[in-house]
């Protein structure tokens, strides 16, 4: 792991928290390498699910992830590259809030390895970054790269704030007038039509080439989990009232574990352990082979 070093004086007080708790120092996580990064990803989102959200060590962990597994996103966009550079660019950004999104919804108790569930979520800011992007009329070059900061800009503070943010709000983040984020909502309203065999790839005869057709609209995850979720609609309804009540802010309205605490009157280490109490109970009653 090149760069991965042993850890003497870390440099702030995330990382030397993050050493006090035996995590490895990555000098330069962006440079991590694919492989080192799976394994590297595991021991860290294991320390993430103990951490207060918004503590300094908190967002040492999380923003190690984030640049750890940047690789991701790169891959992701390699599909694109027949785009310009200054587009591509563009692509690597969106695809990062993907990423993000990712790495916030992400727990090791899915047992999925975190590559198979970030990509879709990575692709998935893409595709609404080309839906979203095509312009039909001619824009401003300004116009369309407030319209990428805007994106990253609402889907931090909705993070944030559990819920969509204000024109001020987004224009005291963004260091803009209110004018000027509102000419940035307005510049998306222009859209192009194109083909939906319109060829995405440059390369003449090259096989499988990917089409308009194959980027645009979005796969819903939800449809995998039909079964799933009809194995544990018996167990789930073995639990107490409080317990389906956490299950359902977490899972169904995608609740931060403080945003649930908060609303419960207990701490977020709290919520963590009560969610995973009750995870390794459901777990235990889908392997078990008399439960029908």
């Amino acid at each position: 792991m090149g760069a991965v070093t042993a850890a003497k004086a870390p440099a702030t007080a995330g990382r030397r928290a993050a050493v006090e708790e035996s995590l490895p120092l990555i000098a330069e996580p962006s440079k991590v390498s694919p492989k080192d990064a799976r394994e590297l990803s595991r021991q860290f989102f294991d320390r993430l699910t103990s951490l207060e959200e918004g503590t300094h060590e908190f967002q040492y962990v999380r923003n190690t992830l984030i640049e750890m597994n940047l690789s991701l996103v790169r891959y992701a966009a390699a599909r694109f590259r027949s785009r310009s550079n200054n587009e591509m660019e563009d692509i690597v950004q969106v695809g990062t809030i993907g990423l993000i999104k990712a790495i916030d919804r992400f727990e090791l108790t899915r047992q999925v390895e975190f590559t198979s569930f970030a990509v879709p979520y990575i692709v998935g800011e893409i595709k609404r970054f080309f839906r979203d992007t095509s312009w039909a009329v001619h824009v401003p070059r300004r116009l369309q790269e407030a319209r990428v900061e805007l994106a990253k800009a609402t889907e931090e503070l909705r993070s944030r704030l559990g819920r969509t943010p204000t024109t001020r709000e987004l224009s005291e983040l963004m260091c803009l007038t209110e004018e000027e984020v509102i000419e940035a909502r307005k510049a998306s309203n222009g859209y192009t039509s194109s083909s939906l065999d319109a060829a995405l790839s440059s390369d003449a005869g090259a096989e499988g080439e990917t089409v308009l057709a194959d980027v645009i609209g979005e796969d819903d995850p939800g449809l995998e989990l039909v079964d799933d979720l009809s194995s544990l609609a018996p167990l789930i309804a073995q639990l107490d009232e409080r317990e389906r009540k956490i299950i359902h802010m977490r899972y169904v309205e995608e609740r931060t574990q403080a945003e649930i605490g908060e609303e419960l009157g207990v701490s977020q280490m709290h919520v963590s352990r009560l969610i995973s109490r009750m995870l390794r109970r459901l777990r235990a009653g889908l392997l078990d082979p008399a439960v029908a």
